[in-house]
């Protein structure tokens, strides 16, 4: 089943639909990065994009780091 989701960017709304069970966290995210009740503008959603993505960059050094290591053992 899908959620649908929605946020206004710039004085419009987006709605998506996600998976039930990706719903709740990406509500969770959402609030941390934008203002879920009212309008937000377009540097918000840049701001949140580049944090989003240096998460990801730092998730991805530790795995590399940790895949590092196995091989190291092997």
């Amino acid at each position: 089943m899908s959620i649908k989701i929605g946020l206004n960017i710039g004085g419009r709304r987006f709605d998506v639909d996600v998976e039930e069970k990706f719903s709740l966290f990406l509500k969770q995210q959402m609030a941390k990065d934008f203002n879920i009740e009212g309008n937000n503008d377009l540097k918000v959603l840049l701001q949140a994009y580049v944090r989003k993505n240096h998460e990801l960059f730092t998730q991805d050094q530790k795995m590399e780091e940790i895949i590092k290591k196995f091989d190291d053992l092997g």
